[in-house]
């Protein structure tokens, strides 16, 4: 590749340091600024973080990072994040519910990321953090990368759209991984952790209706960002979940019993609608097993918290 068209430009050896670019650093991109810190290979890297606050640049800098300002609904700010990283980490959630009109199903953020890292040089690698809601109620099945998406909710219909945008992208020359995300959770991530819900004593379905759910401790998947971010290969899903195949009632059981707390009240999903949220109901009509053994395999990367019974007792 000719040296004007190399994401690490023109420049003298000396110069050519990489520089990874964080599109929405909330809680899981601050883990990320803090496994670079720390981690192997610290401090060969410039990482900048695009925020769409001024206010949280100051945050951002002591953290380690470089803030840019831009917001993602306004692709006339994002002009300045062509060809300014090597490597790009997209955390950034599509817009929500009642945005877009009659386009309710786009993601037009990661669309307007895209089109702003087309206009100079690609970046060498792109991850973007999806949701395994894409995958739509599986009755249970355990579920390969590999299974035909089939989207149930408009949010998850909005990550497919990211994903394809993400996907495009990688056809241009971008080593692009795609990460579908079940539910995160950690003790000093706000609202990381069941304790509140248990407090509050919301039912779970009994067990003749439950559901399998998933689970990802929060800095194992900053560490699995980075790893894709190197080791992903190119147009490559990954299921990013720990080891644990549990019902989502049995999963409350077993958080109530290390917090000593009552376990949580079961009802039969004919009478669930009269007790928990749209959204909560969501979540509860949807059943599978996520299958991550590429994720472990291809990304090398051996999980700290490889159950979720691990990461709560931590």
């Amino acid at each position: 590749m000719p040296s004007n068209q190399n994401p690490l430009g023109a420049l003298p050896a000396r110069f050519r340091r990489e520089r990874l670019l964080i599109v929405g650093c909330g809680d899981v991109g601050q883990r990320v600024l803090r496994h670079l810190r720390t981690g192997p290979g610290a401090g060969r890297m410039q990482v900048l973080a695009l925020t769409s606050s001024a206010d949280k640049a100051a945050r951002l800098r002591a953290q380690g990072a470089v803030p840019l300002v831009g917001n993602l609904d306004d692709m006339n700010t994002l002009r300045r994040l062509s060809g300014v990283a090597t490597r790009v980490l997209h955390l950034a959630p599509p817009p929500g519910e009642g945005a877009g009109g009659r386009d309710w199903w786009r993601d037009p953020r990661t669309v307007a990321l895209a089109r702003a890292l087309r206009l100079r040089s690609l970046p060498v690698s792109l991850v973007y953090a999806s949701t395994s809601g894409v995958y739509g109620d599986c009755q249970g099945a355990l579920v390969p990368e590999t299974r035909a998406v089939a989207p149930a909710t408009p949010r998850a219909q909005r990550r497919v759209n990211a994903e394809r945008a993400v996907r495009h992208l990688g056809r241009a020359g971008v080593r692009a991984s795609v990460l579908r995300i079940p539910g995160i959770y950690a003790a000093d991530r706000e609202g990381g952790t069941p304790e509140a819900r248990l407090r509050r004593g919301t039912p779970v379905l009994c067990a003749q209706d439950d559901v399998f759910t998933n689970h990802i401790h929060a800095d194992d998947l900053a560490r699995v960002c980075v790893a894709a971010l190197w080791r992903g290969r190119p147009q490559r899903v990954y299921n990013v979940s720990d080891s644990t195949h549990m019902k989502m009632g049995d999963y409350f059981d077993l958080a109530a019993d290390l917090y000593e707390l009552p376990r949580p009240p079961r009802v039969p999903r004919s009478t669930a609608q009269e007790q928990l949220s749209l959204m909560l109901l969501s979540f509860m009509s949807e059943s599978r097993r996520l299958d991550s053994q590429r994720m472990v395999q291809e990304l090398r990367l051996r999980l700290r918290y490889p159950s979720v019974a691990d990461g709560l007792r931590a």
